[in-house]
């Protein structure tokens, strides 16, 4: 999938345009999969219902994902990478390894999205991990602009969809689950 169909559309918006680019930004683009990783497995030591929503959530969100790039595939132009230090070579190795295809929404940004959220609801969260995971993930999102791998409309797609499946998957079975509970005391007290 992640090399250009019939149709590919780009979302690429002046703001995107005036985005600069910064090979540095390659670091924690790079780290991504890794970081999303050490954020579940703190979950599963630490939260059990943060960890089985993030698994929900991701399984659900990655999926939507490919269905997406499945009927409507985007590009985002990329600038040449110039250059023989450490940071332009791990740019190339990154371009190379992750071609410009199927952009929208990120699974970048969705991911490291999830990961912020599950900290700010769980009750594990302290000043410092919610600091370490919201800053990380915040760098991660900027990464995906600043190395010119996405465009603004793919973080905001991520962030929607995050935000749907919150509500769907998590949100509405427990205003459900309430509403029964409510229902249940209400009848054994009458």
């Amino acid at each position: 999938m992640n090399q250009p169909r019939k149709h590919v559309f780009s979302l690429v918006m002046p703001l995107d345009q005036a985005t600069p680019f910064i090979k540095y930004f390659a670091l924690p683009y790079g780290v991504w999969i890794f970081y999303i990783y050490v954020c579940i497995v703190y979950f599963f030591f630490r939260d059990r219902t943060s960890y089985y929503h993030s698994m929900l959530l991701y399984t659900v969100c990655a999926l939507t994902c490919y269905v997406i790039y499945l009927v409507f595939q985007t590009t985002v132009p990329r600038p040449e990478v110039v250059g023989n230090d450490p940071f332009a070579q791990l740019m190339r190795f990154l371009y190379n390894r992750d071609q410009p295809f199927n952009c929208f929404p990120s699974i970048h940004c969705f991911s490291s999205y999830m990961v912020m959220r599950m900290i700010w609801r769980s009750p594990a969260r302290n000043r410092v991990n919610t600091v370490l995971i919201s800053g990380m993930s915040l760098l991660i999102i900027a990464s995906t602009l600043f190395i010119k791998q996405h465009v603004i409309m793919d973080v905001v797609g991520a962030i929607a969809l995050v935000e749907i499946y919150i509500f769907l998957l998590i949100k509405l079975p427990a205003m459900h689950r309430n509403k029964v509970a409510s229902e249940r005391r209400q009848e054994f007290q009458a």
